[in-house]
């Protein structure tokens, strides 16, 4: 071992891989937040020059997979009233956070998006096409299908009462090349 890297070992410095990097967030359960997080995640991979396609696919899954958690897992509906009317059928808010978290590694994006709210009880059920929760509300059913369309892979873990955890992976294409 050379001076340098004992040196580092006794200062707690750790080594880093170029090519891997992760990002975490929390934020709160509101419709506001919904538009950040897509933003973040784009940005987070903005230095692979991803193209146009990739990084809407990457935001929809993203703004998808954030709105089910602030919907569906904290019953928070202010600002998803129904399409054309300007104020939202409920005001309440309910308390709760939104983890999101992203790691990249070389090419291979993966995001969790985690919540701790009412959780489902039938995930087969809520992942299929049309299906939804909240017709009242003009939500389509198609949140998870949009998911699964525009990520290479898609995992949801859900418990009644303790919250939802969607992972999501997505190679991008456009990697630069990298001398190790």
């Amino acid at each position: 071992m050379t001076a340098e890297k004992q040196l580092q070992q006794s200062e707690g410095v750790t080594e880093r891989t170029p090519w891997k990097n992760e990002m975490s967030m929390e934020f709160d359960a509101v419709s506001l937040n919904e538009s950040f997080a897509r933003v973040a995640v784009a940005a987070f991979v903005a230095h692979l020059n991803p193209t146009l396609e990739e990084l809407a696919d990457i935001k929809t899954a993203v703004s998808e997979a954030v709105t089910n958690a602030i919907i569906h897992g904290y019953d928070n509906v202010y600002g998803y009233g129904k399409h054309g009317n300007s104020q939202p059928a409920y005001l309440i808010i309910h308390p709760g956070k939104v983890q999101l978290r992203c790691s990249l590694e070389r090419d291979v994006l993966r995001i969790e998006v985690e919540d701790h709210g009412k959780g489902m009880e039938n995930v087969e059920q809520a992942m299929e096409p049309l299906y939804t929760t909240k017709p009242e509300y003009d939500r389509s059913g198609m949140g998870f299908a949009f998911m699964e369309a525009f990520m290479d892979e898609l995992e949801v873990h859900s418990e009644p009462g303790q919250g939802t955890v969607v992972r999501m992976t997505k190679k991008l294409g456009t990697y630069p090349l990298i001398e190790e």
